[in-house]
């Protein structure tokens, strides 16, 4: 024993095999570069504006206002006044009764939801499809959890009359989405509004999906963080509402994209208990437990919406009209230097095309990054602004298809869109001189 070497390094290998190929993510390179170079950062999904008065006076309160119990653990799935808030909101929307005890669970974000939904549905061999383009992490988290991720995109078709194109525009072919369901078919992951595109699915293309759904028996995986930003008068509908469907999905929120608090980290699932009791044990045996004092603020936050439903004092109804103009001011500034934008009907973000400028971007020699990616990171360092590639968003077999595209952010205070319309100011002349 006193023979062995003190410094003897371990030579079987330690990673286990479902992380493997997973261990690269965008953000990490981005955010870094973003750091180093941009003056603008339109890149991450994050509001730089702030959380609303009465949510950050809630927070106040409950840290200041002589509760000691709200800095102690409070019940596991859920803190309950946030969720029976939830269960009421969610009883509007839904139209049917819900247990805020077995119908809601409250997440580390809706990230946290994510997670739970794929471990707790997906066994080895199963196939889970995803919509194209996709939040980037159901791809990793499918196979984690031993799943094959089958992927369907959504098509662009060119728009009439030379106007500007709209996220309405990229649909899914029914006859191509039809034919990704098979035996192994597990569940399908469905994003409305959809990061990165902006799409607000219609009720034809819900029911499309809500029909194969009921025919072939399989889950729906709702990722619907950003419910309430939709714009021109769109309308979010859940599919979970429609007929056959509240039996077989788990709606996934966000208070972070509701309330404009991304860092708090407040998620939730809403389901049928014979979904969420299988999340709840992959709860209880990971986090466990999510920040009680967030929790009772959030909850303060939907009970005040909750008296203000559909009234224009909501913030429900403000913050989407606020963000609208922020869109629209971001699409003058893109249109004005040559890119053209995909006019989003919801979410926080504008993908662009950015086909007119290969001859601005130099080629890297010995390089197989796609054009997007390097487009992205020349204007980081060029111009200062930051963006995200679109194929970042696609699989291996379809990201080459769509390397013409990069997407912003818009959830910016004015000042950051004027700065980032400055820069396209002085781009656009140098362009032109």
């Amino acid at each position: 024993f006193l023979s062995l070497p003190l410094q003897a390094k371990m030579s079987r290998p330690v990673q286990a095999r479902r992380l493997e190929g997973i261990d690269k993510n965008i953000w990490v390179e981005y955010v870094n570069l973003a750091v180093t170079y941009s003056k603008v950062n339109l890149g991450q999904g994050f509001p730089d504006f702030p959380a609303p008065d009465f949510l950050q006076e809630a927070l106040k309160q409950a840290l200041g206002g002589g509760n000691h119990m709200l800095h102690q653990y409070t019940r596991a799935f859920g803190h309950p006044p946030l969720v029976k808030a939830l269960a009421q909101l969610f009883e509007k929307l839904l139209g049917r009764e819900l247990d805020p005890t077995t119908n809601v669970m409250v997440t580390v974000g809706a990230y946290q939801a994510l997670f739970c939904c794929f471990q707790a549905f997906v066994d080895e061999g199963d196939e889970v499809i995803i919509i194209e383009p996709f939040f980037d992490c159901y791809e990793p988290m499918v196979k984690m959890a031993g799943g094959t991720p089958v992927f369907i995109p959504l098509r662009p078709k060119a728009p009439k009359d030379g106007k500007l194109m709209s996220s309405a525009d990229w649909q899914l072919d029914p006859a191509e989405l039809a034919s990704k369901f098979s035996e192994r078919t597990k569940a399908i992951v469905l994003n409305s509004p959809n990061n990165p595109l902006g799409k607000v699915f219609s009720r034809g293309e819900l029911e499309l999906l809500a029909e194969l759904c009921v025919k072939h028996d399989i889950l729906c995986i709702s990722d619907e963080v950003y419910e309430w930003l939709v714009y021109d008068g769109k309308e979010h509908i859940r599919i979970a509402s429609l007929p056959g469907m509240w039996d077989r999905t788990v709606i996934i929120g966000s208070a972070g994209k509701t309330f404009s608090a991304t860092g708090w980290k407040v998620g939730w699932t809403v389901g049928p208990d014979r979904l969420l009791q299988h999340l709840r044990t992959v709860h209880q045996n990971s986090l466990s437990h999510c920040a009680t004092l967030a929790q009772e603020a959030v909850a303060q936050g939907f009970q005040r919406e909750l008296t203000l439903y559909g009234k224009p004092e909501s913030y429900f109804v403000q913050l989407p009209r606020t963000l609208q103009q922020k869109r629209d001011l971001l699409i003058q500034s893109l249109v004005a230097v040559g890119m053209k934008p995909i006019v989003p009907e919801g979410t926080y973000f504008l993908v662009a095309d950015i086909s007119e400028f290969k001859s601005d971007v130099p080629e890297v020699p010995n390089s197989d990054e796609p054009y997007d990616y390097r487009f992205t990171k020349w204007m980081m360092k060029n111009k200062g602004l930051a963006a995200i590639p679109l194929s970042a968003f696609y699989s291996e077999a379809h990201k080459n298809n769509y390397t013409n595209f990069i997407r912003f952010c818009f959830a910016k205070e004015e000042a950051t869109l004027k700065a980032a319309n400055d820069i396209l100011e002085k781009w656009k002349k140098e362009k032109t001189s």
